[in-house]
């Protein structure tokens, strides 16, 4: 370059080489400019990284749709409760449910204005909005304290008065997942819960108020369903529902930036051409690749309850994910995948109410569960739950409950004929056949893996301070 009066050095760093050897090829470049095929390519990387972060962004509120689309089918929202009187049967394809409680679900569309919920005593439970994020909790571990309560919820514009005496909710979207669960009696029986459900439900629009239609409840405990979000094209359609159904203030302007990037934006048609359709079909495939290793392989060591152990926390960074003011990425896209929804109370100390989670991907080993092997967990005595505890297998494919021959795939404190060693000590055993005869034995396949989850209902002090701990699951044989 010839010296001019007025030319001042480059620092490093500033100018690019006309070649750049990088991992998507050599760029190539004019004097810093780059030529046809460099920006192609350049154009491509950029849209499909922004597409598997919208991926990943996106499944907290594709989450939400898939369960949206799985209520509605069973009757207009605002009218109806869904409930799985005699549990949760594994036919169900639904993301890491227990076997130990009455599921009743609804869902609200606040676009006509406020809706009524009247939740019934002795529930626990939690509203999500239309992202994922958590609105309220209802029951116990809510503002009406386990007493049942009237929940008025509000939408986003309303301008009108509301009735005194309601518990007043003012989410920010106008769809609403509300969720509750009833516990069984002493005697295992779930039906006393599911009765007084139906005895102290009512779900109706608050202009309806004076004449209130009948709530419709619906048992689909032995109906064949899915409340699973696709992995495919179909993704980028359920994402393009949420963002249209929803106004842009009630989701921050990175995450709707991300999505607008790649096509989805509210009050435009959704509707990419070949070249971006084949982008987003492959970074759907990505990203779901990638939420499966954040989710069975994750790399924080502080998400594990012991050093060395393979239990995971339910939640690293609480239920919104959040350390020191940041969104732990990581953390937040395995909690939308596994579990599709959020609450406080999953992870607060809340010692004999509440829940706590532990989850194992890996056995004793660090080795992935395989379905034709045998394994056994050793519960140490006095397992510190004041309600119940309980032991379930998942299908990693689906997160949903292994479907076996078993009728549910579990061991639970609740199971009449569950077997305790002299000492208090419980020993659960995993495998295609069981491997001591009379033992508490669930069910695995061949061919396929599964993880566990153990779950603690009113969670005592041991658990949390660790002087009770739940060891790793062991292979046998």
């Amino acid at each position: 370059m010839t010296s001019h009066p007025n030319t001042t050095p480059i620092p490093p760093g500033i100018a690019v080489p006309d070649e750049v050897p990088t991992r998507l090829g050599t760029l190539r470049f004019f004097d810093g400019f780059p030529d046809d095929a460099t920006t192609r390519t350049l154009f491509d990387n950029l849209d499909f990284q922004r597409a598997v972060q919208a991926y990943l962004q996106g499944l907290a509120p594709v989450a939400i749709a898939a369960m949206r689309r799985a209520l509605v089918q069973w009757g207009p929202a605002n009218s109806t409760l869904v409930i799985w009187e005699d549990l949760v049967y594994p036919r169900f394809i639904g993301p890491v449910y227990n076997t130990s409680t009455s599921y009743n679900y609804a869902w609200l569309d606040l676009h006509d204005g406020p809706v009524v919920v009247e939740v019934p005593p002795k529930v626990y439970g939690f509203v999500d909005d239309s992202w994922c994020r958590w609105v309220v909790d209802v029951g116990i571990t809510g503002p009406d304290q386990g007493r049942g309560g009237r929940y008025l919820f509000v939408p986003p514009d309303h301008a009108g008065e509301v009735p005194d005496g309601d518990l007043v909710v003012r989410p920010r979207t106008f769809g609403l997942w509300v969720g509750w669960r009833g516990f069984r009696d002493e005697h295992g029986d779930p039906h006393p819960a599911v009765e007084m459900t139906k005895a102290h439900t009512r779900i109706h629009p608050l202009s309806q108020a004076a004449d209130p239609p009948p709530t419709r409840f619906v048992n689909v405990s032995p109906e064949p369903m899915c409340a699973v979000a696709p992995a495919d094209h179909r993704f980028w359609d359920m994402l393009d529902e949420v963002v249209q159904s929803e106004p842009p203030e009630s989701a921050d302007p990175l995450t709707l930036g991300m999505f607008a990037s790649i096509g989805i934006r509210h009050g435009k048609p959704f509707g990419p051409d070949e070249r971006m359709r084949a982008i987003l079909t492959e970074a759907a495939t990505v990203g779901d690749a990638t939420a499966r290793a954040l989710t069975y392989r994750f790399r924080q060591q502080e998400a594990y309850y012991y050093p060395g152990s393979a239990w995971r926390l339910g939640i690293l960074g609480g239920y919104s994910c959040t350390q020191d003011g940041a969104l732990l990425l990581d953390s937040a896209a395995a909690l939308y995948f596994l579990v599709g929804g959020t609450s406080p109370s999953w992870d607060q100390k809340m010692v004999g109410t509440g829940s706590q989670y532990a989850t194992a991907f890996a056995d004793a080993t660090g080795a992935p569960f395989d379905g034709a092997r045998s394994y056994r967990l050793h519960l140490p005595p006095n397992v510190p739950a004041a309600t119940f505890w309980s032991v379930l297998v998942y299908d990693t494919q689906t997160r949903s409950m292994l479907q076996t021959d078993q009728r549910w795939p579990s061991v639970t404190s609740q199971d009449p004929d569950v077997t305790t060693n002299e000492d208090g000590s419980v020993d659960v055993h995993f495998g295609p056949e069981p491997s001591v005869e009379g033992c508490n034995w669930v069910q695995t396949l061949p061919g396929k893996g599964w993880f566990a989850m153990f779950r603690l209902y009113g969670p005592l002090e041991p658990w949390f301070d660790k002087t009770w701990r739940l060891p790793d699951i062991e292979p046998i044989g």
